[in-house]
């Protein structure tokens, strides 16, 4: 159908594994699987007037649609991840037919083969770590001479110690989270650092000192969620999340030749 496209949310090997009954991705669209080059894609059929090229540049901007996008692509990887070896696709990843995942499938085959076997028996797990940074300003900040001066300058002295006692406080937070992720990392096989998530995103106010991901075989997954407890404490909260999907670690962000006709490289 010429208004129509087909979303890739992953690729797995070619093992028999069934499809979750009932799938839903994107739009509440059906997921079905296309088996080839012993590769299984699982895409929706998906229609161009939400997902070709320009309605999506628009989309996007759209945080409400974009969540909702987002979640609906997360819920069928972790679907079909709960089944075998996953390697996720880039969200709104949207090619111009079957034809088009095939020759994904054909020339990117012994990527997607790589990939696979690095990450199976193994899975992903989030760790965000949190310190106050609210601390008293130092007792003599500012008081020493402070009655032989001006109330304005010894209001400036002040400040000054006051944010040099903040700047302690960030160096000594990140030295910790640095202590942290070294700690995960030894019980890892893989490791990465994302960004720190701004407070408005984290819903907190502490400063978050790690945003890290880790890929943990699947028979030390509760030493390494022992470790994480052996982390909290001391003005320092350790979140954990997952296991997930291994996105940070086997995500393919491909450039397809757009529906509409526009072109992308991928290499």
């Amino acid at each position: 159908m010429d208004d129509a496209g087909t979303y890739l949310y992953a690729v797995t090997r070619d093992e028999g594994s069934a499809l979750p009954e009932d799938l839903k991705g994107v739009a509440g669209e059906g997921v079905r699987a296309i088996t080839h080059a012993g590769l299984v894609a699982y895409v929706s059929t998906v229609p161009l007037d939400r997902f070709g090229e320009e309605p999506l540049r628009r989309s996007m901007e759209d945080l409400d649609w974009l969540g909702e996008t987002a979640r609906a692509h997360h819920r069928v990887v972790e679907a079909v991840a709960r089944t075998t070896p996953t390697a996720p696709v880039r969200l709104v990843t949207v090619y111009s037919g079957e034809d088009q995942i095939r020759e994904l499938l054909d020339r990117r085959r012994d990527d997607f083969t790589e990939t696979l076997g690095r990450i199976a028996d193994r899975q992903e797990w989030g760790v965000k770590a949190y310190v106050d940074p609210a601390a008293p300003p130092p007792a003599e900040a500012g008081e020493k001479g402070a009655s032989a001066t001006s109330p304005g300058l010894a209001y400036l002295k002040k400040r000054q110690a006051s944010l040099r006692s903040r700047e302690e406080s960030w160096r000594q937070a990140a030295a910790r989270g640095e202590l942290i992720h070294d700690a995960l990392k030894s019980v890892a096989v893989a490791s990465q650092r994302h960004r720190a998530q701004d407070p408005q995103l984290s819903g907190r106010a502490e400063w978050m000192v790690l945003n890290g991901a880790y890929l943990v075989d699947l028979d030390r997954s509760a030493e390494f969620a022992r470790v994480v407890d052996g982390l909290r404490g001391e003005g320092i909260d350790v979140e954990l999340t997952g296991p997930w999907a291994p996105y940070s670690f086997a995500a393919f962000a491909e450039t397809p030749e757009r529906p509409e006709g526009g072109t992308g490289d991928d290499d």
